[in-house]
């Protein structure tokens, strides 16, 4: 993923708190996947108008690490995502 890239949550997927589980879950038609603290601390972030360089930006100051580590990490995690379709990204 490009740093300019902004990646947003297609329609009909959405963030939700699942209160039995005690869970952040991603859930999309008829498909779920159940996110950890880091998982949802990106997805957290990404809105649609900010690009995965601010977005990276913004965990780093938040989490006091280094960027590019940040970077590494949301970008396979956002990649899996979006080879699954839970995700697009326009340029």
């Amino acid at each position: 993923m490009l740093s300019t890239d902004i990646p947003c949550l297609p329609r009909g997927v959405r963030l939700h708190h699942d209160r039995i589980r005690n869970a952040w879950v991603l859930l999309a038609p008829e498909r779920a996947i159940t996110l950890d603290a880091v998982g949802h601390a990106i997805l957290n972030e990404v809105d649609g108008a900010r690009s995965f360089g601010e977005i990276t930006s913004v965990l780093a100051d938040r989490y006091d690490a280094p960027q590019d580590q940040i970077q590494k990490d949301s970008a396979g995690f956002l990649d899996a995502l979006r080879s699954r379709r839970f995700l697009d990204v326009s340029e």
